[in-house]
This record gives structure tokens, C-alpha cells and sequence, in this order.
């Protein structure tokens, strides 16, 4: 299934609503007003551009998602490392350890992850 794009403001909507699902979209833009500052002109909007987009859905004012945040997660992260680092998990790797660091925890985690892929 491809995921349809997801930008920055709609994602933290979206890390909302999975918190929250299934929820009455009155209830939701509450929510959006209390902890993303949103009107409830900017939720509705947000919520009719996220159902055209087949992301989530809002039927009878029950607002549920379409897409796991696990598959939303995976596609940004696809898009991040084709467009930024041309698909190569390596020089994603190593930027992100030099601009953050790795720690001696982190580094075993990693060695563990890749014995655990090279094992399938």
C-alpha cells in the first residue's frame, strides 16, 4: 500500500489521533486546540485533506486513521533517506552518529539489530 504524503503539521495531528482513535472529530478538535494551538476551521481542514487523501477517515463524526503510524513512519523515513542521503543506509548511519553521537548502549543495540537481520 502506498502511504500518500504526510507533511509536518498533519503528522502531529496524526500522532494525535492515534492517541485518541476512534474519536468524535468535536472531541478531536478540542484536542487540537489544547495540545497543536489549532481552530477548529484548521482541524476541519486538516481532517478533509487527510480523508481526500485516503489517510484517515470521517464518517457519522467518528474520526479513525487509515494508515498505522508504523506505515507513516516507514514512508517518511523512505523519503528521508532517498532524498537525502540518495538510499544509502550507511551514510545515514554515519551522519547520524556524527551529528548526535552513539553511545556504548546504542552501538551493542545496533550490532544486535544486524546479526538479528544477517540471521534471516
Amino acid at each position: 500500500m502506498d502511504i500518500p504524503k504526510i507533511f509536518d503539521s498533519e503528522y502531529r495531528f496524526c500522532l494525535l489521533l492515534w492517541e485518541v482513535e476512534p474519536v468524535n472529530s468535536t472531541t478531536l478538535v478540542k484536542f487540537a486546540r489544547e495540545r497543536l494551538g489549532w481552530s477548529k476551521a484548521t482541524t476541519y481542514t486538516v481532517i478533509r485533506r487527510l480523508c481526500e487523501r485516503g489517510v484517515i477517515r470521517n464518517e457519522n463524526a467518528t474520526v479513525t486513521s487509515l494508515v498505522t503510524k508504523a506505515q507513516v513512519q516507514e514512508a517518511r523515513m523512505e523519503e528521508l533517506m532517498d532524498g537525502t542521503f540518495e538510499g544509502s543506509v550507511p551514510a545515514f548511519v554515519a551522519a547520524f552518529a556524527h551529528h548526535r553521537g552513539v553511545t556504548k548502549k546504542e552501538l551493542e543495540d545496533i550490532r544486535r539489530l544486524i546479526d538479528e537481520f544477517e540471521g534471516d
